[in-house]
Order: C-alpha cells, then structure tokens, then sequence
C-alpha cells in the first residue's frame, strides 16, 4: 500500500531515517545503535506489503476447489527509495551514503566475535510509520550524475526491507506454552511420509509425527481428520516430543 506525503507545510518537516542496530538479545527488540541513515528528500512512497501463507492440495476426483488450511502470516516487507545529492558540496560524493546501505546487509563486529554473525536489525522511522523492525534484505544503487573526474554526486537506492518476528519463536516448556504449530487436513492421497518430507525435508519424521498425533495406524489415514505439526526441534527433543505429545492430545479432546 503507498503512503504519500502530500503536506506542503515545512516547518514541521521530519527526515525519514533508517536506523542501524546491533541484532537485540530478543525477538523484536533491537539492540545498541551503530548508525542513522537519512534521507536527504523524503521518499514519496512507501509500499508495505503483508501476506499470510495458506496450502491447497489439488484432489483429482475433486469437482471443486479443495479447501485451504492457514499456515500463518509471512513476514511484512517494507520498500522504498531513498535519494542522494551531493552536488552542492564541494568534493562531495554519495559514495559514503551508498555504502553504508551495503555495510547494512553484511555481519557486525559484534556479532561475528560472538561466533553468531548477523547482519544488523534496522528500524525504519518516519512519522507514525516507527514500528518495523527488520533487516535489510536487498540495496540496489543506481548512480545518475557523476563530476568530471567521475565522482558519483547523484544516485538512487532501491532498498527492500523485511520484518523479524517481535515474539520469541519458543518459550520454555516448563511455561506450558510452545511454539504456536499450525495443522494440516488430511485429504485423500495423504500419508504421513509425504507431510513428513514436505515440512521437515525428511520423510524417517513420519514415525514421530504419527506418535504425537496419536495415529495408530499411519497406513489407514482417514480423510478430514486435523494433523497437528510440531517444529521440529520439538521433534527431536525426547521432553519436547513428550510435551507437544500431552498438548495436542488436550487439542484434540476440546
């Protein structure tokens, strides 16, 4: 969706910002600023896009679409362009813009002494638009003036941003809640090997998959029955594997 400034009124004019940090300890919450990357003119769009990921298994005696089951949201993505000039100045040059952009795809020095390298968490900030933590996924420059001695003085990025989760992945078994899992509906054709390879990239899963579900016997799968699907490090913790057993257990019971 483009959001467009079309205020004509400077006094109150706010530079949009892409703030740099360390990758935070935490889902969501960012860690010590390194930098502040501003834009120079304020973009005139800002296009935030949000997506939510469903399956839909063809069935060939269907006569109509099969039904979809939710899966979960896909991660926001947040593009925009940002403009420099630095015609104005003497000697000067967008180069150093440029390039922390780049240096905003690449690990920290932090980060790579803590034998865990990640690029930096970025905030975009522009008004009521503060909320979006991410990474930078993509930077694309393109040059379009340049002085005699083939100085860049103008140029133009393209610059793709993606959401990071703002809720931890896994909580502590011991709390009672696991990662939220999402279920697959069985459909004619189905087998547990099949589901297996499809969400852990190894069909030997079934076997496990089968234990947590409760499923008797994996051979007969009756069609519209709730598979329920655990992550895999659930899986491949015996406490985990014994945890998510118990809660999809009550899952199915309500």
């Amino acid at each position: 969706m483009p959001v467009t400034s079309t205020a004509s009124d400077t006094a109150g004019l706010v530079h949009a910002a892409i703030e740099v940090h360390e990758p935070g300890q935490t889902p969501g919450k960012v860690g010590a600023l390194l930098d502040t990357i501003e834009f120079q003119l304020n973009p005139k769009e800002v296009t935030i896009a949000k997506s939510a990921k469903w399956e839909s298994k063809n069935q060939k005696k269907s006569a109509s679409a099969p039904p979809a089951t939710y899966q979960g949201p896909e991660p926001q993505k947040l593009s925009v362009e940002m403009y420099f000039d630095e015609t104005r100045q003497r000697d000067g040059s967008v180069v150093k813009r440029v390039e922390a952009l780049f240096q905003a795809c690449t690990p920290t020095t932090s980060s790579k002494d803590g034998n865990k390298p990640s690029a930096p968490w970025v905030k975009f900030k522009w008004g009521v638009l503060t909320g979006f933590v991410g990474y930078i996924k993509s930077v694309s420059a393109k040059y379009t003036l340049f002085s005699p001695n083939g100085t860049p003085l103008r140029a133009v990025c393209t610059v793709a941003l993606e959401e990071l989760a703002n809720e931890p992945k896994k909580q502590n078994p011991t709390s009672g809640g696991l990662q939220p899992r999402h279920a697959h509906t069985i459909r004619e054709g189905d087998s547990l090997a099949a589901i297996a390879y499809r969400e852990y990239g190894d069909p030997a899963y079934w076997r496990t998959l089968a234990e947590v579900n409760g499923i008797d016997d994996p051979l007969r799968l009756r069609p519209g029955r709730i598979v329920l699907i655990p992550t895999l490090e659930e899986l491949s913790n015996a406490d985990d594997r014994e945890n998510a057993r118990k809660e999809i257990a009550r899952a199915l019971l309500h």
